[in-house]
């Protein structure tokens, strides 16, 4: 049996996910604008819309996007500047009742347990931060 995270596919993998009351468009508005960008990938991107499209952040993390579905999912590649690998992080919103969704936020492609537990610890975090933003909208 393999340790929890660990997949043969995707190497180890994080996935954090919380259920927001408020609407799944609202949600979804607020993670692709430029207040929702800095709070979930920093400071420095405005925008992500285009598949191949490639970013940095002011703080060096770069990738690329690999998908946008609209009002649904967000794919593309992490990578921090002291990393020597990118993983692939994917945002999802999904409508979890007439004004509640529900956000998830998944990393696969990271290095060990360590990284994995450090992610799952950041990416909670981050949600947090985005439901406080959106209590104060």
């Amino acid at each position: 049996m393999s340790p929890v995270g660990l997949t043969r596919d995707a190497g180890w993998q994080i996935g954090v996910s919380r259920t927001i009351d408020r609407p799944a468009d609202e949600v979804w508005d607020f993670l692709i604008s430029e207040a929702g960008i800095r709070l979930w990938l920093g400071e420095g991107v405005a925008v992500l819309p285009e598949p191949g499209d490639h970013y940095e952040t002011d703080a060096g993390v770069r990738g690329q996007t690999r998908s946008l579905r609209d009002r649904d999912r967000l794919r593309l590649t992490w990578q921090p500047p002291d990393w020597d690998h990118d993983t692939t992080l994917q945002l999802v919103v999904s409508a979890s009742g007439a004004a509640r969704s529900r956000l998830g936020v998944h990393q696969e492609r990271l290095a060990d347990a360590a990284e994995r537990e450090r992610q799952r610890e950041h990416w909670k975090g981050v949600v947090a931060a985005i439901v406080t933003a959106l209590a104060h909208r």
